[in-house]
Parts: structure tokens; C-alpha cells; sequence
């Protein structure tokens, strides 16, 4: 019950601090996209090994909407965040969550698919 507690804790602060940040930092219009995606915080920071569903779920949502967004994930958008996201599981979240998406090479280390 108290791993409970400290998970949900931990989880909010760190979506407080995404939503804060994302406000601070974003002028790309993903601020909402990225903060729909904290369900798979857990997953694209090393700290779980399987998104859940509700990560699945956004993820698909998103490449649905604004898959754009996603290049300010992979090109370290999190760093300026202060999330330090794990590029391989980041990477990795489109095959877990089986989600096609578009190819990373569309970033071109932009914003922009």
C-alpha cells in the first residue's frame, strides 16, 4: 500500500513537472500532446518494461492526431523537461504498444513528420 502511495506520488510530481516544463518550454503546440502521453512515463525512462494500456491507448491517439509530436519526444524534448527519456524504450514504445508509426527518419532532427 505504501509502494502504492510513493508510485502514485512519484507519478503525479513527475506529470506536474512535465506540464510545468512543457508550458515553459514548448512553442511547437505539442505542450498537450506530450503531457497526454505521461502514462508512459514509466516506460520510455527505463522504469518499466511494458507501457500500459493507458500508454497504448494516448500513443495511438496521438500518432492519430499529431503525430508530428512524437520527433520532440525522440530529439530530446524530455531533457529540457527534466525527464531524462531512454531512447531505446522510446524508441521501442511503438512495437510494444503495437502502433504503427511514421518513420523517425521523418524527423530530421525536427519537430515535424
Amino acid at each position: 500500500m505504501a509502494c502504492q502511495r510513493i508510485g502514485v506520488a512519484l507519478a503525479l510530481t513527475m506529470v506536474a513537472a512535465l506540464w510545468a516544463g512543457a508550458a515553459a518550454q514548448s512553442s511547437s503546440g505539442c505542450t498537450n500532446v506530450l503531457i497526454s502521453l505521461s502514462p508512459c512515463l514509466n516506460y520510455i525512462t527505463g522504469n518499466s518494461s511494458t507501457p500500459s494500456s493507458s500508454c497504448c491507448s494516448q500513443l495511438a491517439s496521438v500518432v492519430k492526431s499529431q503525430a508530428q509530436c512524437l520527433c520532440e519526444v525522440i530529439n530530446g524534448g524530455g531533457s529540457s523537461l527534466g525527464i531524462n527519456v531512454n531512447q531505446t524504450q522510446a524508441l521501442a514504445l511503438p512495437g510494444a504498444c503495437k502502433v504503427q508509426t511514421p518513420s523517425i527518419s521523418r524527423c530530421n532532427g525536427k519537430n515535424v513528420f
